[in-house]
């Protein structure tokens, strides 16, 4: 049995791992020409760590995860206003939670394919498909020269957000895409000074309508990331002048980042994918692709982690393309109520974390110095983990 993968992200890396463990050929095509080096850091648990140690993924994320003391909320004199200790988050959620970025993340998962036997899985990049077709229980795909790239048992789109392969087999992007009204950014720079303040935080700008979060990464590099509320009918222009812009004045560090901006650093619409189905015939979708849950609930590796875990144990056993469509079916149910449970979490997380007005403000500096009280801490972290680990 033949799979082809278009997407080499956390999802796509992973599922090859799984199916190429459980005897399929796998062939993952990636559009980019090498693996991206931007991306923002996540925190890793409850359902993501179950199934990472269920597959024997755990070892290798462990191994490039940071470790993150507390976050700080920063107002734009420097001031701290609120903090939020990760130890005790930990201890509630089993005492393993990680802070993972996510081309760290995709490297582990490089790494763990090593351990599926030579000549199972096959990774491009820098291929441009053109065109893709079923034909009958075959699926057959074209590269951007007209050339045909391979004819697989299976087509699976771990292609992003944005997926061109969910365009291509279920509908257009709008059909799917559910914008929550703000815009996320995020690029790493190197600022040795900046990164000796930061060791082991997580620094976020304490402002309305926009967040600023920037922390320290290893060999002097400094990574950011910025949401923002933005009108959807508004022209976006060039990305940094647009950073700049909306970002001016939060606060002296974010200043500085803001300087050393790349020309165009990753910025998108945060947003979640909501679709009725995530397989047609020999077409499956998973990740972002078929369901991102947004940036905001803090649970897009994980989920990654576990559609691909549950999509490997799905087709595990399949001998033949009649059993394809069962094992998809299955797949699903197990996904869903993950799904629904982390985009219910990102709905609920949107104006907490990017306040509209003062007083909403003032009402998370409130919760967050309320952690400070004897037994209190233990509360509020223990909502958080209930919430999301599910």
């Amino acid at each position: 049995m033949k799979a082809i993968i278009v997407g080499a992200g956390i999802a796509g890396l992973v599922a090859a791992r799984q199916l190429g463990l459980s005897g399929w050929q796998v062939l993952v095509l990636e559009r980019s020409a090498s693996p991206r080096p931007d991306g923002y850091m996540m925190d890793f648990f409850g359902p993501g760590v179950e199934a990472s140690e269920q597959i024997g993924l755990y070892p290798y994320l462990s191994q490039v995860a940071y470790q993150v003391e507390a976050a700080e909320y920063v107002d734009p004199s420097g001031r701290v206003t609120a903090s939020l200790d990760y130890r005790t988050f930990a201890d509630l959620a089993g005492g393993k939670v990680l802070s993972l970025l996510r081309p760290d993340m995709e490297h582990a998962a490089r790494k763990a394919l090593q351990e599926v036997p030579e000549g199972q899985v096959e990774l491009r990049y820098g291929v441009h498909i053109q065109r893709m077709q079923l034909d009958g229980a075959k699926v057959r795909l074209w590269a951007g020269d007209g050339q045909e790239v391979e004819t697989a048992d299976l087509l699976i789109g771990a292609d992003g957000i944005h997926s061109a392969l969910r365009t291509a087999f279920f509908g257009p992007e709008q059909d799917f895409l559910r914008p929550l009204g703000m815009r996320a950014a995020a690029f790493i720079v190197q600022e040795p000074e900046l990164n000796q303040q930061l060791k082991n935080r997580f620094v976020l700008s304490d402002t309305v309508d926009r967040t600023a979060g920037i922390y320290g990464l290893r060999d002097g590099q400094v990574a950011s990331f910025l949401v923002y509320r933005q009108d959807p009918t508004a022209k976006l222009g060039e990305s940094a002048d647009r950073l700049r812009r909306i970002f001016a004045g939060t606060n002296q560090r974010v200043d500085r980042l803001l300087e050393l901006s790349p020309a165009n650093p990753y910025d998108d619409v945060v947003a979640q994918v909501v679709m009725p189905c995530w397989h047609h015939r020999s077409v499956v979708l998973i990740g972002d692709a078929a369901a991102a849950v947004s940036l905001l609930a803090g649970q897009g590796g994980a989920m990654a982690v576990c559609a691909a875990a549950a999509l490997g144990n799905a087709l595990g056993e399949v001998s033949s393309k009649e059993q394809i469509p069962a094992a998809l079916a299955e797949y699903e149910r197990v996904m869903r109520p993950k799904i629904s449970t982390a985009q219910a979490s990102g709905r609920r997380a949107a104006n907490s974390f990017l306040p509209r007005h003062r007083l909403g403000l003032l009402w998370r500096r409130l919760i967050l110095r309320s952690t400070k009280l004897p037994g209190v801490d233990r509360l509020v972290a223990g909502q958080i983990v209930k919430r999301l680990a599910k």
